[in-house]
């Protein structure tokens, strides 16, 4: 239709004519949504050197163009091209209609937007905040526009871990939207899309669930089944579940998300790249690695062909890669990956950006694996000081870095330099995501850890028991999480001596992991290595050796003979055959 609709303008019309130049913009938007970025471009100049000769450098349409082709540059992560082109315009329509006009706003809106990707927040606050303000002085209280700001402002505020100040933001923006457009709109599906996402990230998964379901329902029904926002509730909703470990329900939907973005976009758009993505990661949580690389590597080669070399959605891609190798000990494998992508992430996003952060952080997390203790450490002390600067004390980064510092020096026995690190992560949990989430029972669990090290036993059993409970209050009985707090106690009941006590976790464990899991997950066979651990100090040598082969079968066959676990799994069944 949009090329039909050009044909007959260029007929009619001539080349040189207004309308040409809308054709072009029409045309290259539509490309643009299908991820075609490279048919879009030459269309958005087109139109944009159209309207410059027909019309001067001084009009609305050329601001229109400017910001067109910025937006654009945006989604292909040329942000410095975008910057320049937003700012053009912006100043262009206060030159033209002055400061007090609704394309003022959008610019500064855009502005923002632009800022936020880069992980420059507090440049971007002041132009959203400049942008909700003007609406509400020109479109008044009651608008869309409005609305929009609002939704706009809190998704800042959430990617800064604000979310005591996100939240009233999204429920305003929901009940603005609610009340102008009614409940059957694709704003108000929205609405719900982005508050169940804020819960999700603060753990209040109970309160996600039902929001999300609500979008996903009203997308159906309003868009149909074919629509690409029906497949982006699919695929929001599979994030829930794969948090709360319902992996089954998990995979259906991701599969569902992938299946309907090939069948609207195509098998070449970027977002079936995500999808791909998405699916891999599922798989490497469950421990089928072979299934996610296939996935990883598909999604990165799709990247590569439409977004170019060079831009941050390549970047995670290798990164994702980089991160499974490392789960099977391809350690020399996933170095490489894990440098191209923070050397890409500084190429394009500056030193000064939060995911530069997560890229220090990652290769620490390789060098921790390899016992490259002196490696790791830089670069944690990096990824904390970076996201210290960048997203200030109060952020769940911030404490996930203090957390890994301390893993690091609880690895090498610096327990006195561990402990206040753990608290730190702890205390700063529990301020910003309260009691009750997941990452407070990761930090309980962490403690506890500790504390099992320096034989400090009173001190660590609490802990574990809490965070236990509180895994299974947030996250139900059904979840490897779970799993891993019964086998942490049962170690610290095994350093007690206190095996009767030890035995029935230790099953629990073993059990709850082979449902979840599979029985071939490394997990599992971490559970049979401990049971074994457990048997060979009761002198139970033959059940020992039992546990010990059928563990060190999984970690051969799922890691490889050479991975870390598998060699610690045959020196302890070597051992145990010394001893019988």
């Amino acid at each position: 239709m949009y090329i039909k609709a050009l044909e007959l303008r260029q007929r009619l019309l001539g080349q040189e004519h207004p309308d040409v130049a809308q054709s072009y913009n029409n045309l290259a938007g539509l490309y643009q949504s299908q991820g075609r970025y490279s048919d879009a471009e030459p269309l958005y100049i087109k139109a944009l050197e159209l309207r410059q000769r027909l019309l001067g450098e001084s009009h609305p349409d050329v601001a229109l163009s400017y910001n067109n082709l910025a937006l654009l540059y945006e989604s292909q992560g040329r942000y410095s091209d975008a910057e320049l082109l937003i700012i053009k315009a912006l100043e262009l329509t206060q030159r033209l209609l002055g400061q007090e006009h609704p394309d003022v706003a959008l610019s500064y809106n855009n502005l923002a937007g632009l800022y936020e990707s880069q992980g420059r927040y507090s440049d971007a606050e002041p132009l959203y905040i400049k942008a909700l303000e003007l609406r509400q002085r020109l479109l008044g209280q009651e608008h869309p526009d409005v609305a929009l700001s609002y939704n706009n402002l809190a998704g800042l505020y959430e990617s800064q871990g604000r979310y005591s100040d996100a939240e009233p933001l999204y429920i305003k923006a929901l009940e603005l939207r609610q009340r102008l457009l009614g409940q059957e709109h694709p704003d108000v599906a929205q609405s719900y899309n982005n508050l169940a996402g804020l819960y999700q990230s603060q753990g209040r998964y109970s309160d996600a669930e039902p929001l999300y379901i609500k979008a996903l329902e009203l997308r159906q029904r309003l868009l149909g089944e074919s629509h690409p926002d029906v497949a982006t509730s699919y695929n929001n909703l599979a994030g829930l579940y794969q948090s709360q470990g319902r992996y089954s329900d998990a995979e259906l939907l991701y599969i569902k998300a992938l299946e309907l973005t090939q069948r609207l976009l195509g098998e070449s758009h970027p977002d079936v790249a995500t999808c791909y993505n998405n699916l891999a990661l599922l798989y490497s949580s469950q421990g089928r690695y072979s299934d996610a690389e296939l996935l990883i590597i598909k999604a990165l080669e799709l990247r590569q062909r439409f977004l170019g070399e060079s831009h941050p959605n390549v970047a995670t891609s290798y990164g994702s890669l980089a991160y499974l190798y490392q789960f099977q000990g391809r350690y020399s494998d996933a170095e490489p990956l894990f440098i191209k992508a923070l050397e890409l992430m500084q190429r394009l996003l500056g030193e000064s950006h939060p995911d530069v952060a997560t890229c220090y952080n990652n290769l620490a997390g390789l060098y921790k694996s390899q016992e490259r203790y002196s490696d790791a450490e830089p670069l944690y002390i990096k990824a904390l000081e970076l996201r210290q600067r960048l997203l200030g004390e109060s952020h769940p980064d911030v404490a996930q870095s203090y957390n890994n510092l301390a893993l690091l020096y609880s690895d090498q026995g610096r327990y006195s330099e561990a402990g206040p690190l753990y608290i730190k992560a702890l205390e700063l949990m529990q301020r910003l995501l309260g009691e009750s989430h997941p990452d407070v029972a990761t930090c309980y669990n962490n403690l506890a850890l500790l504390y099992h090290s320096q034989a400090r036993y009173s001190d660590a059993e609490p802990l574990h028991i809490k965070a236990l409970e509180l895994r299974q209050r947030l996250l139900g009985e059904s979840h490897p999480d779970v799993a891993l707090s019964y086998n942490n106690l049962a170690g610290l009941y095994d350093s007690q001596g206190r095996y009767s006590d030890a035995e029935p976790l230790h099953i629990k464990a073993l059990e709850l992991t082979q449902r979840l899991l599979g029985e071939e997950h490394p997990h599992v066979a971490r559970s049979y290595n401990n049971l074994a651990l457990l048997y060979k100090s009761q002198g139970r040598y033959s059940e020992a050796e039992s546990f010990y082969i059928k563990a060190l079968e999984i970690a051969e066959k799922r890691l490889g003979p050479n991975h870390p676990n598998a060699i610690t799994v045959r020196e302890n069944l070597e051992m145990c055959r010394n001893n019988s």
